[in-house]
């Protein structure tokens, strides 16, 4: 059994024990949402706050319990935080959802920075002082601690040091993704304990002035259960005049569980529903892009005509000027020579190619299967790069199977010449061509025969943006 009040290793590097922090630093309500979390994790969570926050910064603990129906979550806790004055239970009276339940600890906070997490980490020795440090140097910056992972079976603490900080993205899904800290990030920074600027967070856990959060909208109410809420913050935070980083010097151990203990309320797809209402308020014209992934099926989302006011009353910033300034590592597909579905000519041209996305699906061979048109794993983009691409995977042959591997933008395995008025998909280096099999379910590269089975339809294909590569011995 591991202890409720286990100590950790002090890993932070020298530089973040010198105290550089400003003497006086705001205090913070702490909100952690829980629903049907287990005893030992929620206990060591709440412990590991008390103990590793100094006293006067940890203004309370708020425990907004989403509506649990075990029973070690009743009386039982209500008898065990009695003896910890600082922390404070607050119930739902229904099943709000992440979201709505993170402003209800909002509502009854009543110190003047908010610290959100989740129900499942554990604080390290000095992580509140760098995060509360940059909010009193500028109450527009929106910090997250670096997230080590704590295993879900044995609890071993797996720690991240400064050299290993990643940075949020996102995906044309809308779907949260990490990334190695940029070039032009690197130079701007001086030191390793240096924040970190973060296009996004993953948002389980950050710290935020309580009046700027406010002036942001908080959360569109309108968002359910949970998904979307963190691009939506971060998306605003930069637009709306804020800055959004990563804190080196600030640690938190975060266990990653396999699966959401959140159901889904059947019959609304709730990612979709918030990602769309994300979407029509804070993407500009970008939109096209996440609804061409979901076919244009935007399914009914609600009213954002407040969410739109809201955006014109904080005179944000436009998210072109996001896209280009903030992330101009992001893949924009309206660069693309083709987005949409790849379409077989052989076998009654009814076959596309498709492959699920996701580090999960990295490094397996792409498949075929019949086209659906609803975009998903059969949309892809021929950047003018000549990469068959969807974010950040790209078709890769190395001589074996096609499979998807991460862009490198070196052409070589991922370089692909697509001839429109045959249809041919010819590898770069190989030379060979992308052929669907007879039983319509794989791809292998053949040499090139001229075949149907070879000849390919880019949906949206866009002749002018093509770059003319020329062929061998020219």
């Amino acid at each position: 059994m591991i202890s409720l009040h286990r100590s950790l290793p002090d890993v932070r590097d020298s530089e973040c024990k010198d105290e550089r922090y400003l003497k006086d630093l705001p205090p913070t309500s702490v909100i952690v949402c829980f629903h049907n979390e287990a005893w030992s994790v929620l206990l060591r969570t709440v412990h590991s706050i008390i103990g590793r926050s100094p006293p006067k910064l940890l203004h309370e603990i708020f425990l907004v319990d989403d509506y649990s129906d075990m029973p070690h979550l009743k009386q039982k806790l209500e008898d065990y935080v009695a003896h910890f004055p600082k922390v404070k239970i607050v119930r739902a009276q229904k099943r709000e959802g992440l979201i709505r339940a993170r402003l209800l600890g909002a509502a009854a906070a009543t110190a003047p920075v908010l610290t959100y997490l989740d129900s499942h980490c554990e604080c390290t020795e000095g992580w509140l002082e760098p995060l509360l440090d940059r909010i009193a140097r500028n109450s527009t910056t929106v910090v997250c601690p670096v997230i080590d992972v704590i295993s879900d079976s044995t609890f071993e603490y797996h720690y991240r040091d400064s050299g290993g900080v990643n940075v949020g993205g996102f995906d044309w899904n809308l779907q949260f993704s990490w990334h190695a800290v940029p070039e032009r990030e690197r130079h701007r920074r001086k030191h390793s304990w240096d924040p970190v600027w973060s296009p996004t967070m993953a948002g389980g856990l950050f710290s935020i002035d309580k009046a700027f959060f406010e002036k942001l909208g908080t959360y569109d109410s309108g968002f359910d259960i949970w998904g979307g809420e963190n691009l939506e913050l971060s998306f605003k935070t930069w637009m709306c005049g804020g800055t959004l980083e990563i804190v080196p010097c600030s640690h938190v151990g975060h266990i990653f569980r396999k699966r959401s203990p959140y159901k889904w309320r059947s019959g609304v797809n709730v990612l979709r529903r918030n990602s769309v209402r994300l979407a029509e308020v804070w993407l500009d014209e970008y939109k096209q892009y996440y609804y061409q992934r979901i076919g244009d099926d935007l399914g009914d989302f609600g009213d954002v005509s407040a969410r739109k006011r809201l955006r014109d009353n904080l005179k944000c910033r436009s998210f072109d000027w996001y896209v280009r300034t903030i992330y101009p590592e992001l893949f924009v597909p309206g660069d693309a020579v083709a987005s949409g579905e790849v379409r077989n000519k052989g076998q009654g041209g009814s076959s596309c190619l498709d492959s699920p996305s996701g580090r999960d699906n990295m490094h397996k061979p792409v498949g075929m299967y019949p086209c659906h048109g609803q975009g998903g794993n059969q949309y892809w983009m021929l950047s003018k790069e000549g990469e068959i691409r969807r974010d950040e995977a790209c078709l890769d042959y190395a001589g074996s199977d096609v499979i998807l591997y991460p862009c490198h933008g070196s052409k070589g395995n991922q370089l692909w010449i697509y001839d429109d008025p045959s249809g041919t998909v010819q590898h770069g280096s190989s030379r060979k061509c992308l052929e669907m099999s007879e039983d319509r379910q794989k791809v292998s590269m053949e040499i090139c025969s001229g075949s149907l089975r070879q000849s390919w339809i880019f949906q949206n294909y866009n002749k002018t943006k093509a770059i003319k590569i020329p062929s061998r011995g020219h």
